[in-house]
C-alpha cells in the first residue's frame, strides 16, 4: 500500500498541470452524458458524423413504425446517404460503418414486410449493407440484389449496379462467379444462413445471373477495369458476349488481356478466346489483327474470309505479307470449286507475289547492302583462328575432309541467301570446294548452293543446273538437295521443284531417291500440296521399300501437310507402323517415321486423341515413343500444364530398377542367352522416348515466358538427377525453348555439360545474332577439341549457326510480336534436333545432310517498310526491348531502351519497332517484315500549325 502512494505522488510530481487538465476533460463529457457506455466511439465521432449517426437511426426507426407512408421517404434518404458517401475509396463509407450493427434487424424487418415497390428499393439497400457482411453471410450482396429485382414491377426497372459505386460492383461480381460455379456443379451451400438463398433460385436463374453479369461487365468496362470485365464474364462462361459491350475505346484493351489469357487457359477455353478476340477485331474493321487471329487457329475458312473481306488493294498485299511468311497455303484463299469455278483468276499479279515470298531475295539483298555486310564472309573470318591457341602447330592447317564438311556448312549457313559465297557460288571454274570433299560429303557441299542462293530461284536453278549433268550420284543428289532448299517457302508460277525433283522419287539410286524426297519436303512445307501426296504416300505404304526410304517420305509429308491432320496419311503411317516387323521398327529411323505421323497433329491439341489410343495397340517400343511425339505436336506452345506435368512424370522414372529386375531374372534363366540378347535389344529403344519427353516440355513450354522460365528450372533438376539419356537431350530442349535468343543464364548452363549436343544446343539458340559472348566461347571449344573431329565438326557448325546470314537471319518459330507460331519453322527444328537425338547415327555418320532441315525455320529478322506502291521507303523507328504492358493504366511504353534507327532495320527475337514520328501511317499491326505505310493526312498541317 504505501509503494502505491509513492507510485502516485511521483506522477504527480512529473507535471501535475497535464493531470489536472486530463482530469477536467474526463468529468466535463461524463457529466453532459446520458449515454456513458459510448464514450470511446463518441470521443472519435466529429459533430458532422453524430449527426449522420443520429439521422440514420432515426431513418431505421421509421421503418420499424407501423405508418406505411413513412417508408418511401425513409429509404429514398437512406439511399441518398448511402450513395453519396461512396466516394471515398481509402476507408470504408460512413453510413455503411454507422449501419452495420442494425443489419440483422432490418434483414429480419424486411422479412415480415408485404411484396411492393418499397420491399424492392429496401432489398436494394440491403444488399449494398450486406458488404459489411459478405464474411458471415457470403453472397448476400448478390441475393439481395436479384430479390430486389424480382420485386420490381414490370412497368420500373431496377437501378443500374454502378449508381452503388465500384466497390460494390466488384463485391457483386467476385458473388456472381461463386454463386454460379455452386449452381454449375450442383453442389449445396454449407453455412446455415444459405437456406434463406432459396426462394432466389428461380427457373431461368441463370440468365438472371448472366443479364447481372453483362450489367457489371459493362460498368468495369466504362471505368478502365477491362481485365475485371473479361473475368466476370469468363466465370459465368458468357465470354463470347463481350463483343455486345465494347466499344472503339475499350476493344483494344479487352483484346490485348483476352489475348495474354489464351496460354494460361485449357482447351477448349483457349479457341473460345481466340475466336471471340477475332470476332471483335472484325467488328472494327481491324484485318491485320483478326487474320493473325484466324491464323494462330489455322482455320482455312476464317483465313478466306478475312484476306477477302478488305477493299482496300494496299491492305490486301499487308495480309499477303503476313499470310506469306506464317506459310499458309495460297490454295485456302481461293473460293471453294463448287462456288465460283474461276475463283483462282481473281488475284492480281501484285497480290500474287506478295502471297508468293517472291521479292523476299531481292529486299533481302537490299537490307544486306544497308547494313553493309553484302560481301562474302570467308571461313576465317568466321573461326578467327589467329585468336585460338592452337596446340600444336600444324593441326589448325590440315586439310582434313572433316574439316572441310564442316567448312561447307559454315560457308551455307553464314552466307545464306546473298548468293555471293566464294566458295561454291562465284568459285572459280576447276577449283570448285566440291571436289575438296569426300563420297557423301560432296552432296552436303552441292547442296549447300541452296542455302547460298536461299528464296533466288531464277538465278539459283541456273546455278545449280550444271551439278544435274554430273556422273558422280553424290554430287548429283546435293544438286537436287540444293533445288528444294532454294525453293524453301518461296512458291513460284513455274513450280520447278516438283518438275526436277518428281521424277527422282521413284528411282533406283538411293541417294537420289532420298535427296528427291527430302527435297520436295523442304521446298513444299506447309503447303499442303495434294500432287506430293500422290507422289510421297505410295512410298510409305510399300512394305519393300526400305524403312529409310519410308522414313524420310513420312518426313517430306509431315514437313508438307504439317498441323493439317490429314486422315489418309495418318491412317497409311498408323498401318505401316502396325505392319512393319519388330526388327524395322526397331532401326534407328524409326524416330522419323513417327515424326512424320506427328507433324500432321502441330496444334491441332485434341484432335489426337484417337490416333494415341490407336498407337497404344501397337507392341513395340517405338509406339510409346510416337505417342509421345504426336502429343507434343498436338500441345506445341500451349504452356500446357497437365502435359507437360505428365511429360515430367516420364522422364523422372528411372529405368535403372527395370534393368534390376531383368538382370535377376537372367540369373534364373541362364541357359536361355538369345533371350539376354532380346532384352539389350529392348533396353535400347525402351529409354529414346524419355529424350522425346525432354523435347516435349520445351515444346509445349515454349509459347509463353514464364511456362519457359519454369522449364529452365525443371531442366536444371534433370540434368542433376536424370538418367544420361535425358542429360543428353537437355541441352537440345534449350536450345529449342531459345532458338536465336541468348540469354545469359542460358549460355552458363550450356556450357557446364560441353557435349555434342550442348555445342550444338548453343548454335541453335545464339543463331544469327552474331553474339560475341557465345562466339568466344566456342573458339575456346575449338582449341579445347582439336584433337577429337566429331566434337569440332559440331563446334564448327555452331560457329556457322551464330552467324547466320552474317547476323541477319533467324530461326525463331515465332513471330508477329511472337504471338504466332509457323508450323514449318518448328517442324524444321523439330527434325533437325530429332537428328541429333542420336548424332553418331545420323549428323556424324553420312547424313549430315539433315542440318539443312533448319532452312523452314530460317527467315530473315528485318523490318522493311514500303510505300504503297511497294518500294522502299525509309523512315526513323525506335527499336528497343519489348515490354508486357497488358493491363497496365494508361499508354505506357511497350518498348524500353530503344535506340533510333532509319528503316531497314534489323530486329532482335525479344525486340520490338515503333514509328519515330507520326508521318506515317503503318498497314500492318506489328512493325516487323515487310510493312506498307501510308502518308498521314494530318501530318503537314500539324507543321505548319
Amino acid at each position: 500500500m504505501p509503494e502505491r502512494q509513492v507510485a502516485e505522488i511521483k506522477t504527480l510530481a512529473e507535471d501535475p498541470k497535464d493531470r489536472k487538465k486530463e482530469e477536467d476533460s474526463k468529468d466535463k463529457p461524463s457529466s453532459s452524458k446520458p449515454n456513458g457506455d459510448k464514450k470511446d466511439e463518441e470521443e472519435e465521432l466529429s459533430e458532422e458524423d453524430a449527426q449522420l449517426k443520429a439521422e440514420l437511426e432515426m431513418l431505421v426507426e421509421r421503418l420499424k413504425e407501423s405508418n406505411t407512408d413513412l417508408y418511401r421517404p425513409a429509404l429514398e434518404t437512406l439511399r441518398t446517404l448511402i450513395r453519396t458517401s461512396t466516394s471515398s475509396m481509402t476507408s470504408v463509407p460512413k453510413p455503411l460503418k454507422f449501419l452495420h450493427p442494425h443489419y440483422p434487424e432490418l434483414q429480419s424487418l424486411f422479412e415480415t414486410w408485404s411484396t411492393s415497390e418499397d420491399k424492392s428499393l429496401f432489398a436494394d439497400i440491403l444488399s449494398a449493407l450486406a458488404m459489411t457482411y459478405s464474411d458471415t453471410q457470403p453472397r448476400g450482396t448478390l441475393r439481395y440484389r436479384l430479390i430486389s429485382a424480382s420485386l420490381m414491377p414490370s412497368s420500373s426497372t431496377i437501378p443500374e449496379p454502378g449508381s452503388w459505386g465500384h466497390e460494390y460492383v466488384r463485391h457483386l461480381a467476385a458473388e456472381l462467379g461463386e454463386e454460379y460455379t455452386i449452381r454449375q456443379e450442383g453442389e449445396e451451400p454449407a453455412s446455415p444462413e444459405e437456406p434463406e438463398a432459396v426462394p432466389v433460385a428461380v427457373p431461368g436463374s441463370i440468365e438472371d445471373l448472366h443479364a447481372l453479369g453483362l450489367e457489371c461487365a459493362k460498368f468495369f468496362l466504362g471505368h478502365n477495369a477491362e481485365p475485371d470485365a473479361v473475368d466476370l464474364l469468363v466465370e459465368l462462361e458468357i465470354v463470347d458476349r463481350i463483343g455486345d459491350l465494347v466499344d472503339e475505346n475499350t476493344f483494344g484493351r479487352v483484346c490485348t488481356y483476352m489475348d495474354r489469357c489464351v496460354n494460361l487457359l485449357p482447351p477448349p477455353d483457349d479457341v473460345t478466346f481466340l475466336r471471340t478476340i477475332h470476332k471483335v477485331y472484325l467488328q472494327f474493321s481491324k484485318l491485320p489483327e483478326a487474320l493473325s487471329i484466324a491464323v494462330r487457329l489455322n482455320d482455312a475458312d476464317l483465313i478466306r474470309e478475312d484476306f477477302n473481306t478488305s477493299g482496300n488493294p494496299v491492305m490486301r498485299r499487308q495480309l499477303a505479307f503476313l499470310l506469306a511468311r506464317a506459310q499458309i497455303p495460297v490454295e485456302w484463299l481461293y473460293p471453294p470449286p463448287s462456288e465460283d469455278a474461276d475463283g483462282e483468276a481473281d488475284f492480281p499479279n501484285d497480290i500474287v507475289h506478295c502471297l508468293s515470298n517472291t521479292n523476299l531475295s531481292k529486299f533481302f539483298r537490299e537490307f544486306g547492302k544497308e547494313l553493309a555486310v553484302a560481301e562474302p564472309k570467308s571461313l576465317e573470318d568466321v573461326y578467327k583462328s589467329h585468336l585460338e591457341n592452337t596446340r600444336g602447330g600444324l593441326s589448325a592447317n590440315v586439310d582434313s575432309a572433316r574439316g572441310n564438311l564442316a567448312g561447307t556448312f559454315v560457308n551455307a549457313f553464314v552466307n545464306a541467301g546473298f548468293g555471293n559465297d566464294k566458295l561454291m557460288v562465284e568459285a572459280e571454274e576447276g577449283s570448285s570446294w566440291v571436289y575438296k570433299n569426300k563420297d557423301h560429303g560432296m552432296m552436303s557441299a552441292v547442296a549447300s548452293l541452296g542455302l547460298s542462293l536461299l528464296w533466288d530461284t531464277d538465278v539459283g536453278l541456273s546455278h545449280v543446273d550444271k551439278y544435274t549433268y554430273s556422273s558422280d550420284e553424290h554430287i548429283k543428289a546435293g544438286a537436287l538437295l540444293a533445288t528444294g532448299l532454294l525453293n524453301a517457302g518461296v512458291r513460284t508460277e513455274a513450280d520447278a521443284a516438283l518438275a526436277l525433283l518428281g521424277e527422282y522419287v521413284t528411282d533406283k539410286s538411293l541417294s537420289l531417291k532420298i535427296a528427291s524426297i527430302v527435297g520436295l519436303g523442304l521446298a513444299y512445307a506447309g503447303s499442303h500440296r495434294e500432287d506430293l501426296f500422290n507422289l510421297l504416300l505410295p512410298l510409305v505404304a510399300d512394305e519393300n521399300t526400305s524403312m529409310e526410304v519410308a522414313s524420310l517420305s513420312a518426313l517430306a509429308l509431315g514437313f508438307v501437310f504439317v498441323g493439317s491432320g490429314n486422315g489418309d496419311i495418318i491412317s497409311v503411317i498408323l498401318q505401316t507402323l502396325m505392319e512393319r516387323d519388330e526388327q524395322a521398327l526397331g532401326e534407328k529411323w524409326g524416330r522419323f517415321l513417327a515424326l512424320g505421323l506427328a507433324l500432321l497433329f502441330v496444334g491441332l491439341q485434341d484432335a489426337s486423341d484417337a490416333t494415341l489410343e490407336t498407337l497404344k495397340t501397337i507392341e513395340h517400343p517405338i509406339s510409346k515413343q510416337a505417342q509421345i511425339l504426336v502429343e507434343i505436336c498436338s500441345f506445341v506452345a500451349t504452356g500446357n500444364v497437365l502435359r507437360v506435368q505428365r511429360l515430367l512424370h516420364l522422364c523422372g522414372g528411372h529405368l535403372e530398377a527395370v534393368k534390376e529386375k531383368e538382370e535377376a531374372q537372367k540369373e534364373k534363366q541362364k541357359e536361355k542367352t538369345d533371350k539376354k540378347e532380346d532384352s539389350k535389344d529392348e533396353n535400347k529403344p525402351d529409354d529414346t522416348f524419355q529424350s522425346f519427353a525432354v523435347l516435349g516440355i520445351a515444346m509445349i513450354a515454349m509459347g509463353e515466358e514464364i511456362g519457359a522460365e519454369m522449364s529452365m528450372r525443371q531442366f536444371n533438376h534433370l540434368m542433376h538427377y536424370g538418367d544420361p539419356i535425358i542429360r543428353k537431350s537437355i541441352p537440345l530442349a534449350l536450345g529449342l525453348i531459345s532458338a536465336s535468343n541468348p540469354q545469359l543464364p542460358l549460355l552458363d548452363t550450356l556450357d557446364l555439360q560441353v557435349a555434342l549436343n550442348a555445342i550444338f544446343a548453343m548454335g541453335l539458340v545464339g543463331a544469327g545474332t552474331n553474339n560475341a559472348r557465345l562466339a568466344q566461347m566456342l573458339r575456346q571449344l575449338a582449341v579445347y577439341y582439336y584433337k577429337e573431329p566429331d566434337c569440332l565438326f559440331v563446334v564448327r557448325v555452331a560457329q556457322g549457326l551464330v552467324h547466320m546470314g552474317k547476323g541477319t537471319i533467324g530461326i525463331n518459330p515465332f513471330f508477329s510480336d511472337r504471338n504466332i507460331l509457323s508450323r514449318p519453322a518448328i517442324a524444321g527444328l523439330l527434325a533437325t534436333i530429332m537428328a541429333f537425338t542420336d548424332a553418331k547415327a545420323f549428323v556424324l555418320d553420312k547424313y549430315h545432310w539433315m542440318l539443312y532441315f533448319l532452312v523452314t525455320a530460317m527467315y530473315p529478322r528485318f523490318l522493311i517498310t514500303l510505300d504503297e506502291d511497294l518500294e522502299s521507303l525509309p523512315v526513323t523507328v525506335r527499336v528497343g526491348q519489348a515490354v508486357d504492358v497488358v493491363g497496365q493504366a494508361g499508354k505506357p511504353r511497350t518498348i524500353s531502351g530503344f535506340q533510333t534507327h532509319q528503316t531497314p532495320v534489323r530486329l532482335g527475337t525479344t525486340e520490338r519497332a515503333e514509328l519515330a514520328t507520326e508521318e506515317y501511317i503503318p498497314y500492318a499491326h506489328v512493325l516487323e517484315g515487310f510493312v506498307i505505310l501510308r502518308k498521314n493526312p494530318g501530318w503537314e498541317d500539324t507543321m505548319q500549325l
